[in-house]
């Protein structure tokens, strides 16, 4: 029998009344590795972490966390797990410092042992130099690192994630996900909720696509790229009428058109060999087509393959180029 999944979860569902937000999910993290749950707002993300970490009970299905069930042994669970939500949990009139020594003295470590772990946390997550400042002066990158480091003062093996970035700007991020990387050097679990798609491509051993509260689909980001995407070739022409012409020859092989741009996409498998080959059936002449690009696959592109819609929902305003402690 093979090592026991660090979360693992079974028909889990929940509603609220008539709406129901969960229907039937099920996950499997190994232990060490990230797992992100990729949706718009409102795909059930956000509830399958209060599940997981104990703060809300499912109408149905189980759930364990660290070998431990998240209803019958919630106390085993919450001394193993660290949830940091999408706003940062701190308080704002302490020093970091003293969050940090408030959490490991709240964590039960004796007054020596805790002003060591919080200088410790200080120095890994770059707070040295503000860690006598109030929390309330730091930056929006500064106070999502420092709501992180406050939930490893217990040293947890099971991190929830819950869209840790919303709202930094691309530097802050970049800093974040640094950190991650570096937790799962050494060996934490972590399960991630984002709306960012870049995100989920840099991080994750495993992506789970989830829309209206069920996983539609789950795989490496390359194997959803290979096999719910692929590449496409992407031409403009010269002219409407020559763009009327090659979309209507094309039929449904044209996977995308855009009148406004006269740009016209097909699949491809984005070999030269392929891409000559196209060019040569729909320009002979060489004269029509004024440019073109190969579209690499994105996360973005799986979305909407599933869907009909991007990840970030249509109402919610993000691109893909936007890359409380239990």
């Amino acid at each position: 029998m093979g090592e026991q999944p660090a979360i693992e979860a079974i028909g889990l569902e929940k509603s609220y009344g008539d709406t129901k937000v969960l229907t039937g999910l099920d996950l499997s993290v190994p232990k060490g590795s990230l797992l992100a749950l990729l949706g718009p707002n409102g795909a059930g993300k956000t509830t399958t972490v209060r599940i997981l970490s104990t703060l809300l009970r499912a109408d149905a299905g189980q759930a364990r966390v660290a070998g431990f069930d998240v209803r019958a042994q919630r106390r085993e669970v919450r001394s193993r797990i660290s949830l940091t939500g999408q706003f940062a949990a701190i308080d704002g009139l302490q020093t970091g410092e003293e969050n940090l020594r408030m959490m490991a003295r709240l964590s039960g470590l004796p007054p020596g042992q805790a002003r060591r772990r919080a200088a410790e946390l200080l120095e890994r997550f770059d707070l040295t130099a503000a860690a006598k400042r109030r929390a309330e002066t730091y930056s929006g990158g500064m106070r999502r690192r420092l709501d992180l480091a406050a939930g490893l003062v217990g040293q947890p093996e099971v991190i929830f994630l819950d869209e840790p970035t919303t709202g930094l700007d691309p530097r802050s991020k970049q800093q974040m996900w640094e950190v991650i990387t570096g937790l799962l050097r050494a060996g934490v679990t972590v399960l991630l909720t984002t709306q960012y798609l870049l995100e989920a491509d840099e991080l994750a051993d495993r992506v789970v696509v989830m829309d209206g509260g069920r996983k539609i689909a789950e795989g490496t980001p390359a194997q959803l790229k290979h096999d719910l995407a692929g590449a496409r070739l992407d031409m403009e022409f010269t002219t409407a009428a020559t763009f009327g012409e090659v979309a209507g020859r094309l039929g449904h092989r044209a996977v995308h058109a855009d009148q406004a741009t006269l740009t016209i996409g097909v699949p491809t498998d984005g070999s030269s060999a392929h891409v000559r080959n196209v060019l040569d059936e729909l320009d002979p002449r060489r004269i029509s087509v004024t440019r073109f690009s190969v579209h690499t696959p994105t996360l973005d592109d799986v979305f909407l393959t599933l869907t009909g819609h991007g990840a970030a929902g249509p109402a919610s305003g993000l691109t893909q180029k936007e890359s409380s402690h239990v």
